[in-house]
């Protein structure tokens, strides 16, 4: 943080997601709603994999993890963004901006490693179910964990060294209700194409080819199960859809933001809230609704909390 002393700029003016206060009520309601939801649901699957023994298998594993990077990267922003709903001066400071960026692409990176250890761990069990328990084993799952973590970390740090070096010294209008990489370097006081296009490369294009990669994986796996048995496609299809509902509701979003060439406010404000605020709330839904085990698993955990409250 050294370079705040060396930056005439100390801080960066956020903007308003709403100007009447009847919407500003409105967004506070909606926005608060969805980030007790957020907490509620990603915290009852962190808890119902630790404590039910059924779900000590690399999918539920993965999947709790998920739910940390959802609870993370929903804190990094949604909190603020419902304090600066009534802020008629909304800023935030050169390290508070600094720290946000740096959270929301270690928590990208961290998800776009966990989603397709969790496609190789479909693939694995649908494709090649006898092998399931040799290949993903233990320290396979633990090594996938382990490499998600240290990729999100890295992917953060490669930009973020660059970011933290660029001189501000006006205008600091970030153009956005939250601190990111592209609005941030275009307020630098220099030349920034390489380094724009660096980050371009890193978040985007890593993002489309992975969703890609991901598509062609969930269609190849298909495309397997129909060659070996018709009859099959189906419940295989069923088990695929909420894994590829949650890509594209991850994928698409960041696509749009780190590379469309025609961004507009209103277009990035949108795919900005379904990333931050819609996504980590569905995920829960789309896993626990969609899943038998997680059902049975989630009774199992209520009638133990009911029981041990009978028994005090």
């Amino acid at each position: 943080m050294d370079q705040v002393n060396a930056s005439v700029i100390t801080e960066f003016v956020l903007l308003g997601l709403a100007q009447s206060l009847g919407m500003q009520f409105f967004l506070l309601l909606v926005f608060s709603l969805f980030y007790m939801g957020i907490i509620l649901g990603n915290l009852f699957i962190v808890f119902t994999v630790i404590f039910d023994p059924h779900l000590h298998s690399p999918m539920y594993i993965f999947l709790a993890n998920l739910s940390l990077i959802d609870l993370g990267l929903s804190s990094t922003t949604v909190p603020r963004m419902i304090s600066d709903l009534f802020t008629d001066y909304k800023v935030i400071s050169f390290q508070d901006c600094m720290i946000q960026m740096f959270f929301i692409h270690v928590t990208g990176g961290v998800e776009m490693v966990l989603l397709i250890a969790m496609a190789y761990d479909r693939y694995t069990a649908i494709c090649k179910p006898l092998h399931y328990l040799t290949i993903m084993n233990s320290k396979t799952c633990t090594l996938l964990v382990i490499a998600a973590w240290v990729t999100g970390v890295i992917h953060a740090v490669s930009q973020f060294v660059f970011v933290i070096n660029l001189p501000f010294c006006g205008p600091n209008n970030v153009g956005s209700f939250y601190c990111d990489l592209p609005r941030v370097i275009k307020l630098a006081c220099m030349d920034t194409y390489r380094l724009e296009f660096v980050v371009t490369a890193n978040s985007g294009f890593i993002s489309m080819g992975t969703f890609f990669f991901l598509i062609i994986s969930y269609i190849f796996i298909l495309v397997t199960v129909q060659q070996h048995s018709s009859n099959d496609l189906s419940k295989a299809f069923f088990t695929l859809s909420a894994h590829i509902t949650v890509v594209v509701m991850f994928f698409v979003p960041c696509m749009f933001l780190y590379v469309w060439p025609f961004p507009t406010r209103s277009l990035d404000n949108f795919f900005a809230i379904v990333d931050f605020v819609v996504t980590p709330v569905l995920n829960p839904v789309i896993y626990t609704l969609r899943n038998k085990d997680m059902k049975l698993a989630m009774r199992r955990l209520s009638r133990r909390v009911s029981s041990s409250r009978e028994r005090t």
